[in-house]
């Protein structure tokens, strides 16, 4: 037997039956057929493409929460994608569930983010006459943009679980745990960045939500995650009463951080920032990098142009606006 081959078996004699498995002929199924490798399985195989992708090392230069804040220790959109990781292979580990398959689709649930967060998301969802949600997005980066175009061609499974990891039900239980993992952490670590911003104090956090989840974050992440676990198969779900107090500290989140002014205050400049390089590129796709510039034969310049704008990272963004549009000192 090959490595691969035993790694599969422990798998039938370990796995929960509702688990999804390497061996599954529809979930690990590819748009482009290849051989199996000796040693690591289909979703093994598609963590570390993930793993190794540009888009994956983009996100480190990506915004969560705070623009391009200052300071070490503020979550990027590459942090928060390891603690949805972490969070979601602890509990696919404690429900028996495939541990390879869940951390691939955490891992790329997110690749498709645009530069400065939700705010870049929502610029060119209105600009771009297909829309743009970035779980589509992190489809499309998967498929048609990573490695010039090839993409990664990843499973099935891993796919669907990036597909529906905001607002849908997955395939899979595995995909079904991502979706939560990322409302578990991202409440959770944002709370802690906002603190540490001076935005919020801890004692502002609902009481009525504390009481139910806890007062450190530590211990809100494992009240969330024990109740991932005890409210079983059936559907991938907090149980009742913590599920209600996740909801009272995501309301006060959006109203005391989300869409607090101080927190905002730059995303009317990152707006016009985006809007303004669509446009050029738009009107210069001569411009536009080769890779882009084939998408537009294949398809129409909005496609093309809001792949490379929501592919770059922040910085990028801001880099490559001062080089086109901010003149440049004599010197």
């Amino acid at each position: 037997m090959t490595i691969r081959e035993q790694i599969q078996q422990r798998e039938a004699e370990t796995l929960h039956e509702l688990a999804c498995r390497s061996t599954d002929a529809v979930h690990t199924a590819r748009t482009h057929p290849q051989e199996d490798c000796p040693y690591r399985t289909a979703f093994q195989r598609d963590r570390d493409r993930i793993l190794h992708c540009n888009a994956f090392r983009r996100l480190k230069r990506k915004t969560q929460v705070f623009l391009s804040p200052v300071g070490d220790h503020y979550r990027t959109r590459l942090t928060h994608t390891l603690e949805v990781a972490q969070v979601a292979r602890t509990i696919a580990r404690a429900m028996a569930l495939h541990e390879d398959l869940t951390e691939a689709i955490a891992l790329g649930h997110d690749l498709g983010h645009a530069p400065f967060g939700h705010a870049g998301e929502a610029v060119l969802n209105n600009i771009c006459p297909h829309g743009y949600r970035h779980y589509e997005q992190s489809v499309r980066v998967v498929e048609y943009i990573e490695k010039k175009g090839e993409g990664l061609n990843l499973t099935f499974a891993v796919r669907n679980g990036i597909l529906c990891h905001t607002n849908r039900t997955a395939d899979t239980l595995e995909g079904n745990i991502v979706r939560v993992a990322d409302k578990i952490a991202y409440i959770n670590h944002d709370i802690d960045d906002a603190v540490r911003a001076g935005l919020l104090r801890s004692e502002d956090l609902p009481a009525d939500a504390i009481q139910v989840l806890g007062t450190t974050k530590t211990e809100r992440i494992t009240a969330m995650i024990a109740a991932v676990i005890a409210h079983g198969y059936d559907s991938i779900a907090m149980t009742a009463p913590v599920q209600e107090a996740h909801d009272i500290l995501h309301e006060f989140m959006y109203r005391s951080v989300y869409y607090n002014p101080t927190a905002k205050r730059e995303e009317k400049k990152a707006t016009v920032l985006l809007e303004t390089l669509y446009a050029h590129f738009r009107k210069h796709p001569e411009q536009l990098p080769e890779d882009y510039r084939a998408i537009a034969d294949k398809t129409d310049i909005d496609r093309a142009v809001c792949d490379y704008i929501s592919g770059m990272s922040d910085g990028y963004a801001v880099d490559l606006y001062s080089e086109l549009f901010v003149p440049k000192f004599w010197k």
